[in-house]
């Protein structure tokens, strides 16, 4: 009956328009200065002379004028069968004057984010609106107080000049970071979550210091993805309160309830009779693995991603699939859903927003594109892959119906942010110190391609590396990074210096599920000196060397995150081999690592290294090439004092290898400690001597154990070592206390 009555509704409205519509055989337009007729008629989409005109062809021409933000007010009325259209024409904006910001850069980006544009319209009531959007910006880059007042000139009755007089106050910045409630995680492990830091007196450069509700924002994801892929459903974040202490300081908390831990308990499939059943029968494999495993959105993804797979292997389309989850005490039961959705094309996309970044990066992330099947799924997908991409502030879709019942028109709307970073770090322990500094650009030229600049010194190096990375390239998903190094070791002491220059191109990408194919080339320079303390043997490697090589390599990720992983597994080979050399040699390395916890209490991991060089043609390895084990493989060592000896010298070896056993105690101190704990047990060997076969080659298993406390100082990050050798050769410097302490600034 409803429907019965819309219709008849429906049939008399048309009736009565068409009774009441009259011929327009003449169009008037009157009051138009700046905006020609023909423009208006265009932007009016007004129909042609000889035409009948309703109430409704009017409403619509009022509509789309009064869009065009270029009329205060307009009139329309059909008189004598002439269509008379009467507008008043906003005055235009002359100059935008930006008074008290001296950056041109941040001058820029308020231009860029303010509604109002020079040589546009002048709409009063956009003015406030403005004003909110302008302190925004620079509460977004820690100047919570800003003030911002606005001055209007009037040129003429038609032209404004608009001056924003900006008084920005101090930087504000965070004092203290709290984390309350039931939160079950040690404190310390949520500052390594969060983006945000306490401010220090050292802290000069970094811009995590400033207090910015954009970055609490990313906090607050950041903390709850992290406490979901741990099993914590049904954690609560609760806003962040910030407790203002004066103009320049507040104080930043964290309110979390984490709740229990739950597991995946049943996982089913339901199909659509649509497709075959048996073409999902491979889910049943991934299912066996995570049931019983702690609740996780990650797996859940790695599932949908593994559908995705099958869906574009046996070629279907309009495929729409979602995930329900329920809920039975500590347990979640999934029940995946595979649908055939509408069959509903792309129309259009709009791409809107970027004022700095080329819309051909935008469409690159894309898994949609004009013509394709529409499936909401593939359109979350995009977004997704878009805001991963960490170059912009937000990232939004809206659909709407196209020009047929089959089509939809996306708009995809961006807000673009500062890509830009600068960080420098210091470091200081036992084997000495280090200045690190460091300058990277995420959107080189508004085309999505990364910069980067960076420099290491320590007491016996000077390092300086810059890397060009395009990661789309040739619009094939693949990245490309261009790198330009230079090194210097100056080691006096044991009576060498050289210089290493070098260029190379590399690619990285998945070549299978988790598994990532790594190419690259290599030219480099290598000016050996030697002086008066070298040994015979090693001035004899003096010289200058020249050499081309490739490298290629496989990486299988199954880590649960690569960021403190808790679960799963990491392994990689790696080798280099001689295109052209003065030096010809032969490098493979292959490396393995295993995590897993046995409760919140207790993480274990176990990590395996072997590594070799040697010279082809009879050609000894040189002194730069020659291997070594770091500090971090083998504890309890000093560092570059191990191994084979030509002379007093330490010169490493042709092979190396090391298998070290961790177990992590992170709730074994009061939280109030700020200190982690871990046990380990150390095995490494480095031998072999390729150019003196008089030379001992050192090859004998060392092995050491002790804890290793990480402690969270007020002055930084600080890791204290204490081990004991269990066995060593009698060449060896070994030593039980270590310490080392690093800060970002």
């Amino acid at each position: 009956m409803l429907k019965t009555k819309i219709f008849i509704t429906a049939i008399l409205f048309t009736i009565i328009s068409n009774v009441y519509a009259e011929t327009v055989k003449k169009i008037e337009i009157n009051g138009n200065k700046r905006i020609s007729s023909e423009t208006i008629k265009v932007y009016g989409q007004i129909k042609p002379t000889n035409s009948n005109f309703n109430d409704g062809d009017i409403n619509n021409i009022l509509t789309n004028l009064y869009e065009t933000n270029f009329f205060k007010n307009i009139d329309i009325i059909i008189e004598n069968n002439t269509l008379k259209i009467n507008v008043e024409e906003y005055p235009l904006i002359n100059q935008i004057v930006i008074v008290g910001e001296q950056n041109p850069s941040i001058k820029k980006q308020i231009k860029d984010v303010i509604s109002l544009k020079e040589k546009n319209s002048f709409i009063l009531n956009k003015l406030n609106n403005d004003i909110n959007l302008i302190k925004n910006l620079y509460s977004s880059i820690g100047y919570k107080f800003t003030k911002v007042d606005s001055k209007i000139r009037e040129i003429d009755q038609n032209n404004f000049d608009i001056a924003f007089e900006i008084t920005k106050g101090d930087l504000t910045k965070i004092n203290k970071i709290f984390f309350i409630g039931d939160k079950k995680i040690k404190e310390r492990r949520l500052r390594d979550i969060i983006v945000s830091e306490e401010s220090k007196f050292w802290k000069v450069i970094s811009k995590n210091t400033r207090f910015s509700e954009n970055q609490i924002s990313l906090d607050e994801r950041l903390l709850l993805n992290y406490y979901k892929n741990l099993g914590y459903y049904d954690v609560k974040i609760n806003s962040a309160q910030a407790e203002v202490l004066n103009s320049s300081d507040v104080n930043l908390t964290f309110s979390i309830n984490a709740g229990k831990r739950f597991i995946f308990n049943k996982i089913e499939t339901i199909v659509d009779s649509t497709f075959d059943k048996k073409i999902f029968f491979p889910l049943e494999k991934i299912y066996r693995e995570i049931v019983g495993d702690y609740y996780s959105p990650a797996k859940i993804t790695k599932v949908l991603k593994e559908i995705d797979k099958l869906v574009a292997v046996n070629s279907l389309q309009f495929v729409e699939h979602d995930v329900i989850e329920t809920i039975t005490e500590n347990e979640v039961n999934l029940k995946f859903n595979i649908r055939e959705g509408e069959k509903i094309l792309v129309e259009r996309i709009n791409v809107k927003g970027n004022n700095v970044t080329n819309e051909s990066v935008i469409r690159a992330e894309l898994l949609l594109d004009e013509g394709d099947p529409f499936t909401k799924l593939q359109l979350d997908k995009s977004i997704a892959k878009l805001k991963s991409k960490n170059i912009f502030k937000s990232v939004k879709s809206n659909t709407f119906d196209g020009s047929k019942s089959d089509l939809k028109i996306i708009d995809i709307l961006v807000e673009e942010m500062a890509t830009g970073e600068i960080s420098a770090g210091a470091g200081v322990g036992t084997n000495g110190g280090t200045i690190a500094f460091n300058i990277q650009e995420n959107n080189w030229l508004g085309e999505g391609k990364r910069i980067g600049l960076d420099f290491e010194l320590s007491e016996e190096s000077l390092k300086g590396q810059f890397n060009y990375t395009n990661p789309n390239y040739d619009l094939l998903g693949n990245s490309i990074t261009y790198n330009l190094k230079n090194i210097t070791n100056d080691k006096p002491l044991q009576g060498y210096k050289n210089s290493i220059f070098g260029v190379g191109a590399s690619t990285r990408f998945e070549q299978y599920d988790n598994v990532f194919a790594d190419l690259g080339i290599n030219l480099s320079y290598d000016d050996l000196r030697t002086n008066s303390n070298a040994s015979s043997t090693l001035k004899k490697q003096a010289g200058e060397f020249t050499e081309l090589s490739g490298t290629y390599g496989l990486i299988y990720d199954r880590r649960d995150r690569s960021f403190m992983p808790t679960s799963g597994s990491i392994m990689s080979f790696r080798q280099t081999l001689p295109i052209y050399a003065d030096k010809p040699f032969f490098d493979n390395s292959v490396s393995a690592s295993f995590y897993n916890s046995l409760s919140e209490d207790y993480i274990l991991s176990s990590k395996f290294f072997i590594s070799s060089i040697f010279g082809l043609n009879d050609e000894d390895v040189g002194i730069s090439k020659r291997k070594t084990i770091s500090t971090s493989r083998l504890r309890g060592f000093e560092k570059g004092k191990i191994g084979p000896k030509d002379g007093g010298d330490y010169i490493g070896g042709n092979y190396s290898a090391a298998v070290n056993f961790d177990v992590s105690l992170p709730n074994l101190l009061p939280e109030s400690t700020n200190t982690d704990i871990s046990f380990f047990l150390d095995f490494g060997n480095l031998w072999g001597v390729d150019y003196d076969d008089t030379i001992d080659d050192g090859s004998k298993i060392r092995s050491s154990t002790g804890l290793s406390a990480s402690w969270v100082s007020p002055i930084g990050p600080m890791t204290f070592t204490l081990s004991q050798n269990l066995s060593k050769a009698s060449s060896d410097e070994t030593e039980s206390f270590n310490f080392n302490l690093g800060t970002t600034f």
